[in-house]
Order: structure tokens, then C-alpha cells, then sequence
């Protein structure tokens, strides 16, 4: 996925660092070349060889140490970078690059490349809320750097709050994303995507459900957010840890989801319908557990909403885009539902294959519009939801 694809890790002093160990072998397994600078402050956490033996790189700790490349090392650094990484991202290092300070290799290198930087901070909660560092990062965020907010919950140092770096996956997947999106091209777009399997409750422990984990429609969020669109993602059932920057609205069944979207449709450039949303709902709802009889059991099933239908039908002047699950005749199923549902975008994949769709990390789609088809191959899912925002900005 990011083979030739050159990025730099910017490792800062805290008892996070552990959690950059993981991101360098995440970012290795994909394909990235990877560099890692660390502080002098983030060695005594954990020593440059384990950065070095995953990297597969020399780690540059000190400005004035043994070369490893013929030319300035920082500059050298800065050049080859496609994206800078700094993750954890100390408040120290943070009020560095705000107010220009380049005294360290870290530092230096991050004054010197042209690179796209994205910083995931991570702190005690109260240095998190501190004005002066919260000042610094909106001033970081106006000058073009991305960030990769902090979340809530227990930190090391015993305090419950803000500051604590998030999982690796969770940060490589928006750094990822960061990489991907040459430009900001959506920028001032309002654009809400669906994402996630809907739940049809039978009774209060049982729910008729899909396979759906709901990674299509969340690499769609970061995607669109990484681009600079104003996302509103709509989830139904899902493991997934919520993309950075986006609004997020829970809406487990079918009906919800068709509430919520309706609700929220207004002023939205686009909507992505990537859920799965489930075609029948028990006819009743039981309040008590159903209990275990011998024989066979019979369901009465009603139809949910058809919340693509109901947008296609009602349509404001908004880019409306549906998926096609298909296990047979992709193409003309596909091609049926564009025509019936009154969508711009159809994007059909073939659900019977087992290293694509659903919970697997990649994909394999057909876009098909009205005029045209285009066919992407196997790849992430991030790298497939790049590609349908491009054939989304066609229309925009």
C-alpha cells in the first residue's frame, strides 16, 4: 500500500513511546520506508535498537553524532520525507515548533522539510489544557499542520482526562489518510457518509444483524476529512474506533439511521450511503427473552426503510452515492439499483470473496455512474475510499 512511500517518525519524550514502537512496525508492514528520530529525553523510555531492528533504518538521536548519510543528516531527513509523524508529540516539542525553536535534531528537521506534518499529542491532562499549549496547537493547526487529537480516558500518571495518545492503528490509519490526500480539494465541502451494520432488535438480547465491521465507511470518513471536507459520519453497530475530527452520530437500526439521516441531510454536499442496512426488521419486538421451544421457530418480518431510495426520491441538489453488496451479477445489479435509487455513484463489490469487503482491510469495487464505470483493483480500504472521492469530486 505505501511501498516507495518515505516517512519520518518523530519520537518525543513520555510513557507513550511504547505505543510508537507499534506504529513503526504498522507503518513497516504496509509497505513505508521508515526514519525515526528520537529525543534525547525519548530514549529513556526505550533504546533507538528496537527502533532501529523494526525500522530497518539507523535512529538519529543526537545533532552532532556519527553521520549516517553523506550529506547534512537533518536536511537530508527533511528532503526524503513524504510525511513527518510525531507521535507522541510532547507539549515541549510542540511550543518548539510554534515559536520556531530548532535546537535538537528533531526539531531542526521538522523547520527544514516541506512535508506534510501531522503531530498525535499526548500529555498530562492538565499540560493538555493548559492555555499556552492550546494556543500553540491552533496556531500549529492555522499554519497547515494536522493533528491527531488526543483522547480521553486514564493516563500514566494517574489523572483521568485528555491527553492520552491514541491506539497505534488508530494514528497510522489517519497519518495514512494524511499521506493519500495530495490536497485539501474538498475543502469547505459538507459531506455525510453511513457507515457500519444495523442492528433489528427481535428481543432484549437477540438482533437480526450483518457481517458489516464498518471499515469502508470509516476510511471514507478520514479520507473526506483528510481532504478537507466537514464530515458527519452516521454508525450504526461497529468495533471501530471513531475517526478524528468528524461528528459523529450512533444510530444502531435501520430506522434510527433512516431518522438520523434524514434529519441531518440539509446543506450536505454529499452523502455516502457505505452502511449496511438491514432489509427486514422482526414484525415485533419482544420485551421479555424468547424462549427456547422444542419445533422450528417462525419470524415475522417487516421491510425497513430504504433510506437511499427515500434520499434518490427527495434528492437537494447533493451528490448521493450507495453501495452494492453483490455476491452475483455485480454489474447489473449494480446498474439496476444506480437507475432505481436515483444515485449518482453506485460502488459495487462482490461480497462472496474471502480477502475482500466486509471485515477484511481491503477491497476491490466497481464505481459505476451513468455514463461510465471504473474498475479499482485490490487494495486498503483507504486507498479505495481515496478513489471514490475522486470520482465524487468529479460532481461536486
Amino acid at each position: 500500500m505505501l511501498k516507495g512511500k518515505k516517512i519520518v517518525i518523530g519520537v518525543t519524550g513520555g510513557i507513550a513511546v511504547y505505543k510508537a514502537v507499534d506504529i513503526v512496525s504498522r507503518l513497516k508492514k504496509l509497505g513505508a520506508e521508515v526514519n525515526v528520530i528520537m529525543t534525547k529525553a525519548a530514549t529513556e523510555f526505550v533504546t533507538p535498537l528496537t527502533f532501529q531492528s523494526l525500522s530497518h533504518n539507523p535512529v538519529v538521536v543526537d545533532m552532532f553524532g556519527k553521520a549516517h548519510y553523506w550529506d547534512v543528516e537533518h536536511i537530508s531527513l527533511a528532503d526524503k520525507a513524504d510525511l513527518m509523524l510525531i507521535a507522541p508529540a510532547t507539549a515541549n516539542i510542540i511550543g518548539k515548533i510554534a515559536n520556531g525553536i530548532a535546537d535538537d535534531m528533531l526539531s531542526t528537521t521538522i523547520m527544514a522539510t516541506k512535508a506534510k506534518v501531522v503531530l498525535s499529542p499526548a500529555m498530562n491532562v492538565n499540560m493538555y489544557n493548559n492555555p499556552i499549549f492550546q494556543e500553540n496547537l491552533s496556531y500549529l493547526k492555522e499554519k497547515g499542520y494536522k493533528v491527531i487529537e488526543a483522547d480521553a480516558g486514564y493516563l500514566a500518571c494517574g489523572y483521568e482526562g485528555r491527553g492520552r495518545l491514541p491506539d497505534p492503528e488508530e494514528i497510522v490509519n489517519n497519518a495514512v489518510a494524511y499521506l493519500l490526500a495530495q490536497e485539501e480539494d474538498l475543502k469547505g465541502k459538507r459531506i455525510m457518509i453511513t457507515a457500519g451494520g444495523t442492528r433489528e432488535e427481535l428481543d432484549p438480547v437477540r438482533y437480526l444483524g450483518n457481517n458489516s465491521s464498518g471499515k469502508m465507511g470509516y476510511s471514507l470518513a478520514r479520507m473526506a476529512k483528510a481532504r478537507g471536507a466537514d464530515v458527519t459520519l452516521v454508525s450504526a453497530s461497529t468495533e471501530l474506533s471513531p475517526p478524528k475530527g468528524v461528528d459523529i452520530i450512533i444510530a444502531q437500526s435501520a430506522s434510527h439511521m433512516y431518522k438520523e439521516v434524514l434529519e441531518n441531510r440539509e446543506g450536505q454536499d454529499a452523502i455516502i450511503m457505505a452502511a449496511a442496512v438491514a432489509d427486514y426488521r422482526p414484525k415485533r419486538r419482544l420485551d421479555s427473552k424468547l424462549k427456547k421451544k422444542e419445533g422450528p421457530l417462525s419470524l415475522e418480518l417487516d421491510r425497513t426503510e430504504d433510506i437511499l431510495a427515500s434520499l434518490g426520491k427527495d434528492k437537494k441538489d447533493q451528490v448521493l452515492v450507495g453501495f452494492a453488496a453483490e455476491s452475483d451479477n455485480i454489474i447489473e445489479n449494480a446498474e439496476s439499483k444506480l437507475k432505481r435509487k436515483k444515485a449518482d455513484l453506485i460502488v459495487a463489490n462482490d461480497i462472496s470473496k474471502d480477502d475482500t469487503g466486509f471485515s477484511s482491510d481491503s477491497n476491490q469495487v466497481v464505481i459505476i455512474s451513468e455514463d461510465k464505470e471504473v474498475e479499482i483493483p485490490k487494495s486498503n480500504k483507504l486507498v479505495i475510499a481515496d478513489k471514490i472521492l475522486d470520482q465524487l469530486n468529479i460532481l461536486l
